[in-house]
Parts: structure tokens; sequence; C-alpha cells
């Protein structure tokens, strides 16, 4: 029973091909195509206006160098809240709950905004390793510290990506197998769990868009200290 609870973060296979890669594609035909006409319909002006004014508040922080980056990182915002939301449905198989993934998606973009920072501005981007006014007898132990720090920060993107995906889905299972087992013994306890079980299901789509908004945010932050 233990291991089932597992079995559905496992890459899908058919016929010997994996189906990570149809699962990661998919998601993008399913947004609606922009139009030839003068008029949009309400679908397209909806999906407008919501990039817009993502976009503008997500690089608000962000100088005039930096704004090159927002089709990027709007791009990616909207793919991580897709593929988190479709994995939310039955029997479907969420990507961003695998490390390898979202590690593939935050070390090159990490990379670009440090090598941005080394390109334009090196001693500023240099700057950050040692904070000013530090004590002479500190400053090799704080380079390190702030090295490690530096290179940590593709692994904290992809850890906590998949960290929050993988707990709240194990949770749910866990409670839908528990209702499923009380059903039938103590109809009164399922119903009750069944109700904790589509609250925490309404959580884990706010936590699924949450935290493809943090992710990006914080590789926002990331590009801010370097441009």
């Amino acid at each position: 029973m233990t291991l089932s609870f597992f079995n559905q973060f496992m890459s899908p296979v058919f016929l010997g091909i994996p189906l990570a890669a149809i699962a990661i594609a998919l998601p993008w035909i399913l947004f609606p195509a922009p139009t030839t006409r003068w008029t949009n319909n309400r679908l397209l002006n909806l999906q407008s206006w919501f990039i817009n004014r993502f976009t503008q508040q997500l690089l608000l922080p962000v100088n005039m160098k930096g704004h090159k980056w927002a089709a990027l990182l709007t791009s990616l915002m909207i793919f991580l809240i897709t593929l988190n939301m479709l994995g939310l449905l039955p029997y479907t198989f969420t990507p961003t709950t695998q490390l390898s993934i979202n590690l593939g998606l935050a070390t090159p973009l990490w990379l670009a905004t440090v090598i941005t920072g080394m390109r334009n501005q090196p001693t500023h981007a240099l700057g950050h390793l040692l904070p000013e006014g530090t004590p002479a007898p500190l400053i090799p132990v704080l380079i390190i510290i702030e090295t490690i720090s530096l290179f940590i920060r593709p692994l904290a993107l992809g850890v906590r990506l998949t960290a929050n995906l993988t707990a709240g889905h194990l949770l749910i299972q866990l409670i839908a197998t528990a209702s499923f087992v009380l059903l039938s013994m103590m109809p009164a306890v399922a119903i009750t769990v069944t109700m904790v079980l589509f609250l925490l299901t309404l959580l884990e789509v706010a936590v699924a868009m949450i935290q493809a908004y943090v992710f990006v945010l914080l590789l926002t932050l990331y590009l801010q200290e370097n441009v």
C-alpha cells in the first residue's frame, strides 16, 4: 500500500515510450490561438488581461534591462500553472513532481541570470559574495558561505516546487483512500472525510498556482540582483 502511493509520481510508459514529453507538450494545445480579426473574443481578452497584469506586477521591481525577460518569465509562469493544474485531474501525470524536470527548468535560468550579472556588472555581481563592513577575519568564511548559497539557489527552486506538489498529491491520495475504506464501515465519518478531501483539493489548486508564481518570482529576484 505504501509503495502504491508513490506510483503516481512514476513517469508513465506506453509501449516502451515515456509519456512525460507528451505530458509537458500537451498543455500548450489547450490555449486559445490568437485571432486575425480586429476584435478578440471574451476568452482571448481575459487571457490577454491576465498576462498583461501579471507581467506588469512581476517586472515592477526590475529595471528596464530586465524587461527583456518578460516573454520568457510570463511563458514559464503560464506553463507551470497549466502543468500543476492539469496534474490534479484523475488519471493524469504531473511532470513538475519530478525533481529532474524542475532542476532542468531552474538551473539554466538561474545560470543565465548569473552570467548576465557577470557580463554586465562583474564588480557588483561579485560584491554580493561579501557584505559591506565585514570584519577581516570573517572575509574568507563569508565568501565560502555566500558562494555555497549562490550555487544552492537552483536546487532550492527545484526542491521547493517538487516537495510542495508531492506532499499535496500524497495527502489527497491518503485522505481519498481513507474515505473509500471508511465508506462501508462508518458512512458518517466517510462523508466528513470526503468534505475534508474537497477542501484539501481546493487548497491544492491554490498551492499549484502559488508555487508556480513563487518559482518565477524568485527567478525575477535573482535577475534583479544581476541587471
